[in-house]
């Protein structure tokens, strides 16, 4: 009789694994959507914000999608690792962002960047240099 009970919750739980795979799929497949959409969506605001020319747009959302998806991975990575250390994070993210403080720069002209940096850019750049001197 035990083994039959075992067996069976053993059926079971492996009958509700497919489900829970696909709905995990489900959720990373509306993360990355949202992901997309989110980086579109800044592309956009910089296109009409600064002025950038189509080859300026290709660069930008270049930049932006291989940055932002590579923190996102390490951050990912961070998190699966169990890792609680708030300082960790945000240095990666510090790290992410300032590549692309670096890379937009070069891909933007004087005037393009003075908005940019206007933009809020500057304050964020500031902030970060701020938590590199303190952690060292």
């Amino acid at each position: 009789m035990r083994y039959k009970a075992i067996k069976y919750f053993a059926i079971c739980a492996l009958s509700f694994l497919p489900f829970s795979a696909f709905a995990q799929q489900q959720d990373e497949a509306a993360e990355l959507k949202q992901f997309r959409e989110a980086i579109d969506k800044t592309v956009d605001d910089y296109t009409e914000q600064f002025g950038l020319e189509v080859w300026q747009t290709f660069y930008v959302d270049s930049i932006l999608t291989h940055d932002y998806e590579a923190m996102r991975q390490e951050l990912k990575d961070m998190q699966a690792a169990k890792m609680s250390n708030a300082d960790a994070y945000t240095r990666v993210q510090d790290k992410w962002y300032e590549q692309m403080y670096n890379s937009i720069q070069k891909v933007l002209d004087e005037e393009q960047w003075a908005k940019y940096l206007k933009s809020g850019a500057a304050r964020e750049k500031k902030a970060r240099d701020k938590r590199a001197a303190k952690r060292k």
